[in-house]
């Protein structure tokens, strides 16, 4: 593997765009496409910088040899059991609910689920490799899971303000006042998440 193909393959690992890392490195983009295309090499001052950026050691870099201290350490992982971890609490949460219309469902969905996102912020403090990529694949998917329960909070209350009863608190939306409010409702969560992700894609597009 060249050295051109080791800088893209861990600007890719590290989740990074072009345009991200220059500028980080205060160089264009076109700078950087030259570097991963092989046109060009980047000097001594910014081979130094990129091993900062990417996170890897010159010796990888330059001639490709790997440290150890690279091997089996990955933020990944973390990130793929805590969004179980966080869909278990979610599910937890609902199914509780519909088996007991209990509101303590909702702390034991919110319990779990800050167990799954603290997992998340261990393995982006613990490990170093695949950090910005697995930082990216959690709040991908969860922000759709962590945002439910407070969505169905803040729902019940406003509809019982609107519908002038008192409110349920369940960890999903219930359908109590009328058609209209319950599915601007989740017309409303999807669009609210639909749009977090886009601009998660769009800010960190690679």
């Amino acid at each position: 593997m060249e050295l051109s193909e080791r800088i893209l393959q861990l600007r890719k690992a590290q989740g990074i765009s072009q345009e991200e890392l220059a500028a980080r490195l205060g160089v264009s983009r076109q700078a950087v496409s030259k570097w991963e295309s092989g046109q060009s090499l980047p000097d001594l001052e910014k081979v130094a910088l990129l091993c900062q950026c990417l996170d890897t050691t010159a010796d990888y870099l330059i001639r490709g040899v790997e440290p150890d201290s690279r091997r089996g350490h990955d933020a990944l992982p973390y990130s793929i059991a805590a969004t179980a971890i966080n869909a278990v609490g979610l599910i937890a949460a609902a199914s509780i609910w519909d088996a007991r219309q209990e509101t303590y469902s909702i702390g034991i969905g919110l319990v779990i689920m800050a167990v799954g996102t603290m997992l998340f912020f261990m393995g982006q403090v613990l490990e170093k490799k695949n950090r910005e990529r697995a930082w990216k694949a959690f709040w991908l998917v969860n922000v759709w899971i962590l945002s439910l329960i407070p969505f169905s909070l803040a729902f019940s209350l406003l509809d019982g303000l609107l519908g002038r009863f008192f409110p349920v608190l369940a960890p999903i939306p219930l359908l109590r006042n009328s058609f209209l409010t319950y599915g601007l409702c989740w017309l409303s969560w999807l669009g609210c998440c639909a749009g977090a992700d886009w601009l998660l894609l769009r800010r960190r597009k690679k």
